[in-house]
C-alpha cells in the first residue's frame, strides 16, 4: 500500500522548492518527491536481504535460517551487496579521475582546445610529492610526467597506488599491516565484482576487507587524482562570492543549467558563454545574454572557481525545468534523473547529454570531446539560444542566497598563517584550547524519502551551537548555502562562543564550503596536515572529527564512507541502512552491521554507523568528539571559558568610556 502523500512543507524546507512543487501539482506533473510517495521502498531489498547475482534467484531472505538456493546466508548476501555498491561508487568517482588525467595529457600535448594549466604552483607541489623532477623543467614537461603517473594508477597490477603515500605515515603502516593498500584502481574494482560472483567469496570479514581496499583506491586514488588535476587545470579554489537557489535564473536571459560532475565540460561552457560571438548571438535572439547556473556537483565546481551561481542541489534538477525558464539542461555523468526528458516535454527545455558514457532516450546528444572543447561548448550554447524563442510562461521563485564558497585545503592553510607562515597549527591550537570542540564534515546527497535539506541543515546548525567547526561538500554544502550559512556573518549569533571567536578573528563562515563530492579528498588532506602540524596525535583516528552523510542515497556515498573509515574517521549515515535486519529477524547478531562499526573500528580506528534520528546523530557526534579530546588529554569542553574576545569584544570595549575600557583591559580601577 502506498503511503499517504506528503505536503510541500514535508517535501522540502526550501521555499523555492516548495513553490515549484506546488506548480508541479497544479500542472499534474510528477517529481522525485511524488514518485517516492507512490513507490515505497522494498523492505527486503533496502535491507540488503535480496540476492539477484545469478539466474537461480532472486532469493529473498526474510528471516534467520533461510539461505539462497546456493546456500548463501543472510550475512554473506548483505556483505556481497555492500561490496558491489562500494565498487560501483569507487568506479564512478575514479573513472572521473581517469578522464581528468587524459585531459591533462591532451593539454600538455597541445591537443585539448581551450584548456591551459592555470595553477603552476599546485602542479609543482603535487609533482614534488611523487619525486617528479621540477627544477629547470617547463610546466608541460612536469605535467606530462604527472599525467603519465596518474594514468598508470588505474591499470597498475602490482605494487601500490602512489597517492596513498600522502596519508599520515602511521596510517600507511596500518594499511600495510592489514594488506589493504590498493594495487591499482581498476584491479580492486574488478576483484570486488569477481569476489561477489556466484560461488566466490562467502566470508563476511574477508569480503569487507576487500571493500576497504576498493574504497581506498577511490579516496586515496581516483578521487584525489581528479581533485588534483581539476585544480591544476582550472585553478585551486579560493573564496569567491556566489549565489544559490532557483532565483538565480534570469527572465531576460538564455538560461543554461549544467548538471553532473565533470568540470572539463562545465568550465568550457563558462568560457564559451563569455565569448563575444555567443553574447551577440544571444542578443540577436532577443535575450540580454547567456546565464549559466549549476545543479549538483557541477554547480560546486563552477561556483567555487568562477562564481557561477548554483540553481540547487540534486533534488532541484526537475524543479529548475518546472520554472519554464531553462532553455537547455546540459548533463554529463552521475546523479542525472531519467525523468528529466519526459518532464521537459511539458516545457520548451532541451535536455542535452554530452558524455560518451551517458545517453537518455529522447534527449539531444552532443558528445563532448576535450580535443574540440570550446567549439563543442559554443555549439551547445547555440542550441540553447535557438530555443529561447520557444519559451512559454515562466515562474522563477524570487529566492536566492549569497554565499562564499571555495575553501580549499590550500586556502585554509593560507588564511590561518599567511603567505610565509601557512599552517594548520592555529586550527589545532583552537581545538586544543577548546575554542573549537571538534570538526564535522557534513556531506553527501539529497534523498526524496527525506525532507529536502532538513537533515543537512538541522545537524549543521546544532553542531555549530556546540562549537563544532563544519566543513561541507556536494549537495550538503548547497543545502547550507541556500540557508545562508556560508557567509562570514552567517548565524554567528547562533554558534558557540568559542567558534564565534575563531570565525570573527579569522574572518570565515562557521561552515566552510570545500567543493564537490569528489573533493571529499580535500578533507583527507586537511586531516593529514592537522596530524603533521602536531598537537592532535600522530594519526587521523585521534583527531576529534566526525563525518556525516545525513541524506545519502548514492553508491558513491558508501564508497566515500568506507575510505573515510579506512582513514580513521567515524562516519554516520542518516536514513536507512543497506545492511539492516528485517523487523521479524529472530537473531540480534546483524553480523555485517556490527562489523562495519565494531570490526572496522578495531582494525582502522574508524567505524560506519547508520542512524535515522538526527538528534541521535548529533549526540553520537559530540560523544565521539569528547572521547577523542579526552584521549588526547585535552581540556573538557567548557563554553563558559570563551566568548569575551574577538571582533565583538573589541566593539564592546570601544563603546566604553576610556577609564572603564582600561579597567576591563588591564584590571586597573576605574
Amino acid at each position: 500500500m502506498a503511503k499517504q502523500k506528503r505536503n510541500v512543507e514535508e517535501y522540502s524546507i526550501d521555499p523555492a522548492a516548495q513553490a515549484m512543487l506546488i506548480r508541479a501539482d497544479e500542472l499534474g506533473l510528477g517529481t522525485a518527491f511524488t514518485r517516492a510517495d507512490a513507490l515505497p521502498p522494498c523492505n527486503i531489498g533496502s535491507a540488503g536481504l535480496c540476492c539477484k547475482l545469478c539466474g537461480m534467484g532472486p532469493c529473498r531472505l526474510t528471516k534467520d535460517g533461510l539461505t539462497g538456493v546456493c546456500g548463501a546466508t543472510i550475512d554473506t548476501i548483505q556483505a556481497r551487496n555492500l561490496v558491489r555498491s562500494i565498487a560501483a561508487g569507487a568506479a564512478a568517482h575514479s573513472d572521473h579521475g581517469r578522464d581528468m588525467a587524459f585531459t591533462l595529457k591532451a593539454v600538455v600535448e597541445g591537443k585539448a582546445e581551450g584548456y591551459v594549466i592555470r595553477d603552476l604552483a599546485k602542479l609543482r607541489t603535487i609533482a614534488t610529492k611523487y619525486n617528479i623532477p621540477t627544477e629547470g623543467r617547463s610546466p608541460t614537461e612536469i605535467a606530462s610526467d604527472l599525467a603519465d603517473l596518474y594514468l598508470a594508477q588505474f591499470g597498475q597490477q602490482k605494487g601500490q597506488v602512489v597517492v596513498t603515500s600522502r596519508a599520515p605515515q602511521k596510517r600507511q603502516q596500518l594499511w600495510q599491516e592489514h594488506g589493504v593498500i590498493p594495487r591499482g584502481v581498476d584491479r580492486e574494482v574488478v576483484e570486488a565484482l569477481h569476489r561477489t560472483h556466484i560461488g566466490d567469496d562467502q566470508e563476511v570479514a574477508h569480503l569487507l576487507h576487500h571493500a576497504i581496499r576498493t574504497a581506498l583506491a577511490d579516496g586515496w586514488g581516483g578521487s584525489m587524482i581528479a581533485t588534483d588535476i581539476a585544480d591544476i587545470l582550472f585553478g585551486t579554489p579560493a573564496p569567491i562570492l556566489g549565489q544559490a537557489n532557483l532565483g538565480v535564473l534570469k527572465e531576460d536571459m538564455v538560461n543554461v543549467v549544467v548538471h553532473g560532475h565533470e568540470p572539463t565540460l562545465s568550465e568550457m561552457i563558462v568560457a564559451a558563454s563569455q565569448a563575444p560571438e555567443i553574447i551577440e548571438y544571444a542578443q540577436a535572439a532577443g535575450a540580454k545574454g547567456v546565464n549559466l547556473a549549476g545543479i549538483c556537483c557541477t554547480a560546486n565546481e563552477i561556483l567555487m572557481r568562477q562564481g557561477i551561481p548554483a540553481a540547487g542541489n540534486f533534488l532541484q534538477q526537475e524543479l529548475a525545468i518546472l520554472t519554464g525558464a531553462v532553455e537547455a539542461m546540459v548533463v554529463d555523468v552521475q546523479c542525472i534523473m531519467q525523468a528529466l526528458v519526459s518532464l521537459a516535454e511539458n516545457f520548451h527545455t532541451q535536455v542535452i547529454t554530452t558524455s560518451p558514457k551517458v545517453k537518455i532516450k529522447g534527449a539531444l546528444h552532443i558528445e563532448f570531446d576535450e580535443h574540440r572543447a570550446l567549439t563543442i561548448a559554443k555549439d551547445i550554447l547555440r542550441h540553447a539560444i535557438d530555443n529561447y524563442k520557444n519559451r512559454g510562461q515562466t515562474q522563477i521563485p524570487n529566492v536566492r542566497e549569497s554565499l562564499v564558497p571555495g575553501f580549499s585545503h590550500e586556502y585554509i592553510n593560507y588564511m590561518l598563517g599567511g603567505t610565509y607562515r601557512a599552517s594548520f597549527r592555529p586550527l589545532n591550537d583552537a581545538i586544543m584550547a577548546g575554542r573549537i570542540r571538534g570538526v564535522a564534515a557534513v556531506v553527501g546527497c539529497n534523498n526524496p524519502r527525506s525532507r529536502q535539506d532538513y537533515l543537512h541543515t538541522y545537524v549543521t546548525q546544532e553542531l555549530l551551537k556546540q562549537d563544532v567547526l563544519v566543513v561541507e561538500t556536494g549537495c550538503g554544502a548547497i543545502a547550507s548555502a541556500k540557508l545562508g550559512l556560508l557567509l562570514g556573518e552567517a548565524g554567528l549569533d547562533k554558534v558557540g562562543p568559542g567558534l564565534r571567536e575563531v570565525c570573527e578573528t579569522v574572518g570565515i563562515p562557521p561552515v566552510l564550503h570545500m567543493g564537490s563530492c569528489v573533493d571529499n579528498t580535500r578533507i583527507l588532506t586537511v586531516l593529514t596536515q592537522m596530524v603533521e602540524d602536531g598537537g592532535l596525535g600522530d594519526d587521523i583516528d585521534q583527531i576529534p572529527a566526525v563525518g556525516l552523510a545525513p541524506e545519502w542515497m548514492s553508491e558513491k556515498a558508501l564508497a566515500i564512507g568506507a575510505y573515510c573509515v579506512a582513514s580513521g574517521a567515524y562516519v554516520i549515515f542518516g536514513g536507512s541502512s543497506p545492511v539492516s535486519g528485517m523487523p521479524d529477524r529472530v537473531s540480534d547478531s546483524d553480523l555485517v552491521l556490527h562489523y562495519l562499526s565494531e570490526g572496522w573500528e578495531k582494525l582502522y580506528g574508524g567505524k560506519m554507523e547508520f542512524i535515522a534520528d538526527p538528534d541521535e546523530m548529533i549526540r553520537k557526534t559530540l560523544e565521539h568528539i569528547d572521547q577523542k579530546r579526552a584521549a588526547l588529554n585535552l581540556p573538557a569542553y567548557d563554553p563558559s571559558r570563551f566568548g569575551r574576545s574577538g571582533d565583538a569584544r573589541v566593539l564592546e570595549l570601544e563603546a566604553l568610556p576610556l577609564a572603564e575600557r582600561q579597567a576591563a583591559l588591564y584590571g586597573v580601577s576605574a
